[in-house]
């Protein structure tokens, strides 16, 4: 019997990221898509909702990308992974960065321009450099949750996400270029030199190599 994977992609993405993501025929791999949540819901309750396809047994593995790193250890809590693993994300709100902390504590986060997504369509059309155009067409091709309520309540879950404590069954994997969350914030991870909060796109060839190891170890 194949050993059950579940991978969850970062805020607003789709799990098209995990594309060329290949590994071994003994693991079946399910892909874990974003609900839109409901009003004032809590992160607790929208694990709940998206673990509903996710058996309930201590042999499954949980996979999860930044925001979705976040959300399989909720999930965690519901099912009692095997083996939970998060990818350029956080294992406790300590990890967050001053600049988020500062976000939270002041309440700034309310008014950012999230809805600023919703222009990468008009962005796409004006005379702006290859490198430019090259990032918008990324973001289209893999950012599919560009909802504001969807936003909004992703940036409140991350910023006010309430854990202290490691857990001992967790493989951290992090980029020392990460720019969302600086390796200097994390506790302790498995250093991907030269990766960034991207790397599950441009480093996926590190990951083939290195996943079924972390997994089984």
């Amino acid at each position: 019997m194949k050993t059950q994977v579940f991978m969850m992609p970062g805020m607003a993405a789709n799990p098209t990221i995990f594309e060329h993501i290949k590994l071994p025929d003994e693991y079946q791999v399910h892909w874990l898509d974003w609900l839109s949540p409901l009003i004032d819901e809590s992160l607790e309750s929208y694990a709940r909702r998206l673990s509903e396809p996710v058996p309930k047994n201590d042999e499954v593995i949980l996979i999860g990308v930044s925001f979705g790193g976040i959300i399989v250890q909720e999930i965690h809590k519901l099912v009692n992974a095997k083996k939970v693993i998060i990818i350029s994300s956080v294992k406790h709100e300590n990890e967050l960065p001053p600049r988020m902390k500062i976000a939270r504590d002041t309440g700034v986060y309310k008014v950012l321009p999230t809805g600023i997504f919703n222009y990468l369509e008009q962005i796409d059309k004006l005379p702006l450099g290859d490198l430019v155009k090259k990032r918008i067409q990324l973001y289209k091709t893999y950012m599919s949750m560009n909802d504001k309520h969807y936003l909004d309540w992703a940036i409140k879950s991350i910023l006010n996400w309430k854990q202290t404590q490691d857990n001992t069954n967790f493989v951290h994997i992090h980029g020392d270029q990460d720019g969302v969350f600086p390796i200097k914030y994390i506790n302790t991870c498995v250093t991907v030199k030269g990766g960034t909060h991207l790397m599950i796109l441009n480093r996926f060839r590190w990951f083939n190599e290195h996943l079924p190891n972390l997994i089984n170890n």
